[in-house]
């Protein structure tokens, strides 16, 4: 089989897995791709952990100058120990990075390089399922809309507890205000990671490359936090997660503003926004569509917010023109699934031509 054959197949089958994801949504089984990600992220970091050396609190070393020539001298060697501490737990984070990209990335590739050899339809069907397991467009939608249906329904308990099952902060006080701005930036920006960046990386390498970013992502998702365990061990994962993400989540935002209008919403003031606020978050991709669809919006988004019982001080991204309602869930949705329909035709007409050139040069 031919270079060319394998790239018609793996856009076939990304249409494919795309429209899989609309009908049947993100199936909820221990066997899902990702889910098994996870748990080789989990083991691998249980089995290289004990092989870094503990971290240790440098603290002691800060009174040099004043302490005793012995506490100077503890101080010393508690200050190397724990620098070698961090350079260990680097080193194991950059080893098991490297196994979860290489085992996530080599097992579908090998997988489908067995099923195009046998049959290429096999090849095709076997690339659309494992595209499918990669798109998140019915599920976010889905996750999100359940915040809205609560907060109708049930009232704010009801809202806070669907709403954490979709963010990482602390729910539990959340006000309704509160409640809604993280469903819609959970929306906003999963749009980028969940749905515009696998599909740009599967429409370059098909379901092979999907699976290399998802396995980042995992990992970035997993351990790449910037608290005492993982502020060592999960910095290769979360700089390699910045890396991969950096050019989607600006062609994401992109496609926000251009699809904003098509939605009812404003692409100008998006357009404004998403150029003022665009940098307004630690990570250098996470503020490119939440600023989009803030302007879109109209609405105040971000700012302070709790982790794990400590507050987080953020900017705010977007103005407050007006006060985020309930339905500011149902439209930052159907902006989301029009800029994803959007991204699928024009990125499937771009490797539709690349192909049509390709034939004509080859012929």
């Amino acid at each position: 089989m031919n270079m060319f054959a394998y790239l018609t197949g793996s856009l076939i089958a990304v249409l494919a897995g795309f429209v899989l994801d609309l009908i049947f949504g993100d199936p909820s089984t221990p066997l899902h791709p990702i889910c098994l990600i996870g748990n080789l992220i989990a083991k691998l970091e249980k089995g290289i952990r004990p092989f870094c050396r503990a971290d240790v609190n440098a603290d002691a070393g800060s009174a040099l100058g004043t302490a005793s020539r012995a506490d100077a001298d503890e101080g010393e060697a508690s200050a190397a120990e724990s620098h070698r501490g961090c350079r260990s737990e680097l080193a194991g984070g950059v080893l098991m990075a490297v196994l979860v990209i290489v085992i996530s990335t080599g097992i579908p590739a090998l997988l489908l390089f067995l099923c195009y050899h046998i049959y290429y339809w096999l090849g095709v069907a076997v690339e659309a399922v494992m595209c499918f397991f990669l798109f998140a467009v019915k599920s976010l939608k889905k996750e999100s809309m359940n915040v809205k249906r609560a907060l109708e329904t049930d009232g704010l308990e009801a809202g806070r507890k669907a709403v954490a099952r979709i963010v990482g902060r602390d729910t539990q006080a959340l006000s309704e205000t509160g409640v809604v701005k993280a469903a819609v930036e959970t929306v906003a920006e999963n749009f980028s990671d969940g749905v515009f960046a696998p599909m740009l990386y599967m429409m370059i390498g098909g379901g092979v490359l999907g699976f290399f970013y998802k396995s980042i992502n995992t990992m970035d998702s997993m351990v790449g936090y910037k608290n005492e365990k993982y502020l060592y061990f999960g910095r290769f994962a979360a700089k390699l997660d910045d890396v991969v993400n950096y050019i989607p989540a600006r062609l994401a935002a992109l496609v926000f503003i251009l699809t904003a209008p098509l939605t009812g919403l404003d692409g100008k003031n998006a357009w404004k926004i998403w150029r003022r606020d665009r940098r307004n978050h630690a990570s250098p991709n996470s503020a490119q569509t939440e600023s989009a669809a803030a302007g879109a919006l109209h609405v105040q988004l971000a700012g302070d917010a709790y982790y794990f019982g400590k507050l987080y001080k953020k900017p705010f991204i977007g103005d407050d023109d007006r006060p985020i309602k309930r339905e500011d869930i149902a439209r930052v949705n159907r902006l989301m699934v029009a800029a994803s329909v959007l991204s699928l035709a024009v990125l499937g007409v771009a490797k539709a031509v690349l192909l049509w050139v390709m034939a004509g040069a080859f012929a």
